[in-house]
């Protein structure tokens, strides 16, 4: 009996766990992509950006201030990753760079104007995920 008292921590002490391993699938998900940014459903872009955020917690402090961007972009090397935060309406994409490790500083660099071109495919890509919902 006192061994069924035990069951529950050990399912619990599972959670971190369970959770760094899906950071880490959308890391590898997310690899060199545009991902559309939305809450509700849920995009990958979305939760790539709840995890950054985590671990960069002057990402968050970014994102208070500007909000969410309608896409990201995040690639990486060795030992830097890189996202671009794309806001449609204003036109306008951020850069940000930073090394691998939880609490790291993030460089922003932007507003960069986005070209016509960039603009008119996100707008594409929005639409379509509207569709398809």
């Amino acid at each position: 009996m006192k061994y069924l008292l035990l069951l529950p921590l050990c399912f619990s002490a599972c959670g971190p766990v369970g959770r760094g391993w899906e950071a880490g699938w959308t890391e590898r998900a997310a690899q060199d992509r545009i991902m559309l940014v939305r809450n509700a459903p849920e995009t990958l872009g979305h939760r790539r950006l709840v995890y950054q955020s985590a671990a960069h917690p002057n990402l968050d402090v970014f994102l208070k201030e500007k909000g969410l961007p309608d896409f990201i972009a995040e690639t990486s090397s060795d030992d830097r990753q890189y996202i671009i935060l794309y806001y449609l309406d204003s036109k306008n994409a951020f850069a940000a760079r930073t090394r691998r490790g939880v609490n790291t500083e993030i460089d922003f660099a932007g507003p960069y104007t986005m070209t016509d071109r960039e603009t008119k495919v996100l707008r594409d890509l929005q639409k379509g995920s509207q569709q398809t919902n």
